[in-house]
């Protein structure tokens, strides 16, 4: 509040001092009216605001207490349609849990049949796989190292005849050299 006086008071001093009819006393009637006018509006807002919070209040306990008997009636009527529920399904239950285990059994019995058979192929498969596998890293190393030999047979012949090269070259330079500053 105070930085908003502070700042219509620079306004008014400001647009005040380029009129020719500039007067204090106008000056700070008008800061006094604007600091009215202000006090007013924030009262005004208070009260808004005020009534605003209680009528919300009371919003609120009435949703509660509508939202309480629903639930109170609700609560009563799923109690009696679980009890209705409990015992119609008492028999199918009873029925369903002997179905289930000779199911269970046969299921088991199969399953294990099946386990049995799938390890078996996939023993042999990881077998035949190794030894695929196997060979295909004997060959491919056999082929890498003859490719490295080479290589490095190769490398070392260039390498000896670019190093016979430059010293060749430079036994001429020296040659030439020596004949010429004599």
């Amino acid at each position: 509040m105070k930085k908003i006086v502070m700042m219509s008071t620079l306004t008014v001093a400001v647009l005040s001092t380029a009129s020719a009819d500039f007067s204090f006393g106008d000056m700070f009637k008008d800061m006094r009216e604007a600091a009215t006018s202000m006090s007013k509006d924030a009262k005004d807002s208070v009260v808004a605001m005020k009534d605003g919070a209680v009528e919300t209040s009371k919003s609120a306990e009435r949703t509660v207490t509508n939202v309480s008997a629903d639930a109170k009636d609700s609560a009563v009527k799923v109690s009696d349609d679980l009890k209705t529920a409990e015992v119609a399904t008492s028999k199918d239950t009873r029925d369903a849990t002997v179905e289930l285990a000779e199911d269970t059994k046969d299921s088991i019995t199969n399953t294990t049949k099946d386990l049995k058979d799938s390890t078996t192929i996939a023993s042999k498969d990881m077998k035949d796989s190794a030894i695929a596998v196997s060979k295909d890293v004997n060959d491919a190393t056999k082929t890498v190292s003859n490719d490295t030999r080479d290589s490095v047979k190769t490398i070392s012949n260039d390498t000896r005849d670019s190093v016979k090269d430059v010293a060749d070259d430079a036994n001429d330079a020296t040659k030439e050299v020596t004949t010429d500053s004599q």
